[in-house]
């Protein structure tokens, strides 16, 4: 089979489509991947989607963020799609990564499912894994904060 530029251009509204960020396709010898660029954009759990402004919340609503553990430190390793958060390989294997793991850039250090794919989210930066935010099995969203690296 060789890749068309119709089922190519088909591929790519299915990423645009589905809001996916890749598919890679194997037939035998011939391989495509079509990934989509997104922008660089540092999403941190306290995000534009915060609360008004100061002075329309009332006192009670004011204090809570203070109350809040504080912010993690390190990187924020982000979903790039939504899906299925999987910590593992498989349900039996251990996890690629735990709190305290020491990952190098390109490490794998999850799995996200998304439509029946599986994609693996890979470090961008090299050190300690500080904090994971979700569990295994979770549904996740579009920029959802998976873990932070420091």
């Amino acid at each position: 089979m060789k890749f068309e530029s119709d089922y190519i251009e088909k591929l790519a509204k299915i990423i645009t489509d589905n809001g996916l960020t890749e598919i890679s396709l194997e037939d035998g010898e011939q391989a495509i991947t079509i990934r989509k660029d997104l922008p660089e954009v540092s999403i941190a759990p306290s995000a534009p989607i915060v609360s008004p402004a100061p002075q329309a919340v009332p006192a009670a609503a004011a204090s809570a963020p203070a109350k809040q553990a504080e912010e993690p430190k390190g990187k924020a390793i982000v979903s790039p799609m939504v899906g299925t958060f999987y910590s593992a390989p498989s349900p039996d294997a251990n996890p690629f990564v735990e709190v305290g793991s020491n990952v190098e850039a390109g490490d794998v250090v999850c799995i996200i499912e998304a439509m029946k794919l599986m994609n693996e989210i890979k470090s961008e930066q090299s050190g300690k894994v500080v904090q994971i935010c979700v569990k295994n099995g979770d549904p996740i969203e579009y920029g959802q904060v998976l873990m932070y690296v420091e």
